[in-house]
């Protein structure tokens, strides 16, 4: 009995390594781990935030506003969970990315009011900090490339024959990937006017 079982067993192991349950295991893996590395740099992203809105807010305190709505954007990044089951839930994983473009779009926004203030880009904390940012956004964008590669490889193997077969039998379904959020505008090509501009009346 327990040599039919052993047989059992092997021929079971054997049709799983062909049906591509392995590679569904490690692939599964290689996302969590690049999913792990987005978040970190996100994270590493969100504690420069408060730095940089205090160097700001010492030079153009004026600007409540704008430092009021990166201050709003990173509470709402704060907010939100993303643990390894945001990969297995669309909807969350959407609302992670919205959040983060979001806090995206508010650092821009302050860094376009800071050219107005030429003490502030010469203070060397605020240098320092701008330089961290730059090579954190640096970071965030390899770490995300990795991640979209990952699942590509893994929504892939889930929908090639035999592996979907396991996919199915196990309940491994595609995982989100990151997209464009101004995906229209991006598609339209921007126009290049290259008259001058007329001289204004006197």
């Amino acid at each position: 009995m327990r040599k039919i079982l052993t047989v059992l067993a092997a021929l079971a192991s054997l049709s799983l390594t062909n049906c591509g349950y392995n590679a569904i295991q490690s692939e599964d893996e290689q996302i969590k781990a690049a999913w792990s590395e987005v978040v970190n740099q996100y994270q590493r992203r969100a504690d420069l935030v408060p730095n940089l809105v205090n160097s700001v807010k010492g030079f153009a305190q004026q600007e409540k506003d704008v430092l009021l709505g990166v201050t709003n954007a990173r509470a709402k990044v704060g907010s939100i969970q993303a643990t390894p089951e945001v990969l297995n839930d669309p909807a969350a994983f959407q609302k992670f990315q919205a959040a983060q473009g979001e806090l995206s779009s508010a650092l821009s926004r302050l860094l376009v009011v800071t050219e107005n203030y030429p003490q502030l880009k010469s203070d060397a904390l605020f240098k320092d900090l701008m330089s961290q940012l730059e090579g954190t956004e640096n970071r965030i964008t390899v770490a995300r490339n990795r991640y979209i590669k990952s699942v590509q490889e893994y929504n892939v193997t889930i929908r090639s024959f035999p592996s979907n077969l396991a996919a199915m039998a196990f309940g491994y379904k595609e995982k989100p990937n990151f997209s464009v959020e101004n995906e229209n505008a991006i598609s339209t090509a921007p126009k290049v006017d290259f008259n001058p501009a007329p001289a204004p009346s006197k």
